[in-house]
């Protein structure tokens, strides 16, 4: 089922908790399309997409994807195209629904990408773990609202089905699984890779350029507070002073009691509409997002050409 915006009743604003209303009449174990899509672009938005993206960081702290993302120059010369077509890949499945024109479009791009590299589904796994735990314990930090156990359910169903359709084997079989997963793999795998640092410290100077409204060096101290010590340390990366810490987290917590008294939002906020997505100002078709390997795909273990040629 999906919710209209010209279905909403129109006069006074909605009560604040009108889309937890809406979410309780949902089935995580069916819905869970639309109810990710509630949460994602009425309820968290915001949060959701900074969630995203550090979820991505962190998996350049796994020496095997951080040194492949270095080695195909894109993350370094090309980081905000790169980030864009990731968000908006992202975007046309959640928005669209992975059945739709558009969501089979993103998903068959998405496999034919990683498809050209050789890609162990252990790592494919832990990087599908980091999508459904990272913005969970985001949003139990600084959401806010806490996050209700059918959202998470729904999380786990959504990336299930998305890791199933990226050929993805094993994957865990609900939220506590996924979160030993990824605390696991990171205590086994995290560790300095000079190609890995090369790709974060690019992500983190696009990162800064978003808040043009600070120096470089605040919004880079601001996103290094957000990051847990193993994390920094797998990168080489300073933690920032102990009040600098401190003032970057309290901000997102004086953030999420603000927000806590807006009314709840009509309008469906998407990725492709966010201002920090610049490299297609005259618009895009979906299948012409990211990047186009030459050479044939390598194989492995658990079959990535199976992986690359999945459908929706």
């Amino acid at each position: 089922m999906r919710i209209s915006p010209e279905c909403l009743p129109r006069g006074p604003r909605l009560p604040r908790d009108h889309w937890q209303k809406e979410i309780a009449k949902l089935d995580p174990d069916i819905e869970y399309e639309e109810m990710s899509r509630i949460v994602a672009q009425h309820e968290f938005p915001w949060d959701l997409q900074q969630a995203l993206s550090f979820a991505l960081f962190r998996t350049y702290a796994v020496p095997s994807i951080g040194r492949l993302l270095f080695e195909t120059n894109e993350f370094t010369k090309n980081v905000q195209r790169r980030h864009d077509d990731t968000v908006l890949i992202l975007d046309a499945i959640a928005t669209d629904g992975m059945a739709s024109q558009d969501g089979r479009t993103a998903i068959r791009r998405m496999n034919k990408m990683h498809g050209s590299y050789e890609i162990s589904n252990d790592d494919m796994r832990y990087v599908l773990s980091t999508f459904v735990v990272t913005p969970s314990r985001w949003i139990g930090l600084y959401g806010w609202r806490k996050g209700l156990p059918a959202e998470q359910l729904a999380a786990v169903r959504y990336y299930q089905r998305l890791g199933r359709l990226m050929g993805i084997k094993d994957i865990p079989a609900n939220f506590e699984e996924f979160s030993d997963l990824m605390d696991a793999y990171e205590a086994a795998h995290f560790a300095y890779d000079e190609g890995a640092r090369a790709v974060a410290d690019s992500t983190l100077s696009l990162l800064a350029s978003f808040y043009p409204v600070f120096p470089a060096s605040i919004a880079r101290a601001f996103s290094l507070s957000l990051m847990e010590p193993h994390l920094l340390e797998a990168f080489g990366y300073k933690r920032p002073a102990a009040p600098v810490v401190f003032l970057s987290r309290g901000a997102l917590k004086l953030r999420a009691r603000i927000v806590h008294f807006l009314p709840p939002r009509r309008e469906p906020k998407r990725a492709r509409d966010i201002r920090e997505v610049k490299s297609y100002p005259d618009g895009y078709r979906v299948d012409d997002l990211g990047t186009f390997p030459t050479g044939c795909p390598v194989t492995q273990a658990g079959g990535m050409q199976a992986r690359a040629d999945t459908g929706a």
